[in-house]
């Protein structure tokens, strides 16, 4: 996207960012979404905080904290684009995806790394992974999106280490589940805020797992 299509889609992009105004504490803090939103669609090749900054005129410190301490209601923002996408891009064969990311990582001080299998080497690695659910549908333009996404807290590592996971800003109600837990509680949020799926798609890592199946079959969700 090239800085001539951000300027002609701003307008849009600002009314659809104040939908998530009251999902920030501070008004001085939301107007930093903005600035974060438009690097990433942006033409910069790099989209780390630094070159964003830059292009904005605005401190990269001041980035940086808007990431990294800014607090903001992160279920009430999870909620409210769900519940924009049943209103707005419902339709009758729409489906929905789980899949996992995850990132390579150095050190030991990343919330929820260890060495685990990543599928971004193809090996067993030192990374984090996270769990997403998408959406997509069969319009003419292919309309697709996340709906919800969140850090797989490993179990012996970081679970049973709650001074590491405070040290990492991890708070004390976040606990290991497994990658299926983690899916279904995803599907049951999605589904409560009017997301309708015709259809559920994943790997094999997850339909091998009967219980998994059979909560889907216990609410007549095709899987």
């Amino acid at each position: 996207m090239d800085a001539e299509t951000i300027l002609r889609i701003k307008p849009a992009l600002t009314h659809f960012l104040h939908q998530f105004d009251d999902c920030f504490a501070r008004s001085q803090t939301r107007g930093h979404l903005a600035t974060y939103v438009q690097g990433q669609l942006g033409p910069l090749p790099r989209k780390s905080v630094e070159p964003i900054a830059d292009a904005a005129g605005t401190p990269p410190r001041t980035l940086q904290e808007f990431l990294g301490l800014s607090r903001w209601d992160e279920a009430m923002m999870r909620d409210r684009l769900q519940q924009r996408i049943a209103r707005r891009h419902h339709h009758e064969h729409a489906v929905g995806i789980f899949d996992e990311t995850s990132f390579l990582k150095k050190g030991d001080k990343t919330a929820c790394v260890q060495r685990q299998h990543c599928g971004a080497a193809g090996k067993l690695d030192n990374c984090v992974v996270s769990m997403h659910l998408g959406y997509a549908t069969p319009d003419p333009r292919g309309f697709h999106t996340l709906l919800d996404g969140e850090l797989f807290l490993p179990e012996k590592t970081w679970h049973d280490d709650r001074e590491r996971c405070a040290e990492a800003a991890i708070p004390d109600d976040v606990v290991y589940r497994t990658q299926h837990q983690i899916a279904l509680a995803q599907y049951r949020r999605a589904v409560g805020n009017g997301v309708h799926f015709a259809w559920l798609t994943f790997d094999e890592f997850y339909g091998r797992n009967p219980a998994f199946l059979r909560a889907f079959d216990a609410v007549g969700q095709t899987a």
